[in-house]
């Protein structure tokens, strides 16, 4: 159950990234390094699903 509830905060906070990019995109102003680096941290957070996930 515990890796469960962790997977289903991960992928939480991943749908979040990805509103928070589509935001920082449609800005004009928007920091391409602020992006990227959400970008990154949004990939980390799949792999790391997607680790649990082949461990259950």
């Amino acid at each position: 159950m515990a890796t469960e509830a962790r997977i289903r905060e991960l992928d939480a906070r991943h749908h979040q990234l990805d509103a928070r990019i589509e935001d920082a995109m449609k800005s004009p102003s928007s920091d391409t390094l602020q992006v990227a680096a959400l970008k990154k941290e949004k990939l980390k957070l799949k792999e790391e699903i997607e680790r649990l996930r082949r461990r259950q």
